[in-house]
């Protein structure tokens, strides 16, 4: 569980982010899951788009990837999201909270 001091400061760095995962009509297959899970090891901090024709809800669609992924929810905004992870062995991690 992430503080809200850690929240705000992934919330800045995720503004910096292009979106590297897309969720279409299709909405979140097993393809999705597993391509976030990819990004989430290797990024920690990855930001996610659904697209005009995807019937989902930012915020529910956020939660239920960070249900499944492990991961936190940092923030929803629009039709964009941002998630976080943290990398299990401490020499691979890129975002250091404060």
């Amino acid at each position: 569980m992430i503080t809200g001091k850690q929240r705000s400061y992934l919330r800045k760095l995720g503004q910096e982010l292009e979106p590297v995962v897309y969720i279409g009509k299709g909405s979140m297959s097993e393809n999705v899951i597993r391509e976030m899970d990819n990004l989430l090891k290797t990024r920690e901090l990855i930001k996610v788009k659904l697209q005009e024709g995807c019937s989902l809800n930012a915020k529910e669609a956020a939660n239920e990837a960070a249900g499944i992924l492990g991961a936190e929810f940092v923030q929803a905004i629009g039709r964009r999201f941002v998630l976080y992870r943290q990398a299990e062995e401490k020499e691979n991690r890129k975002v250091v909270l404060p």
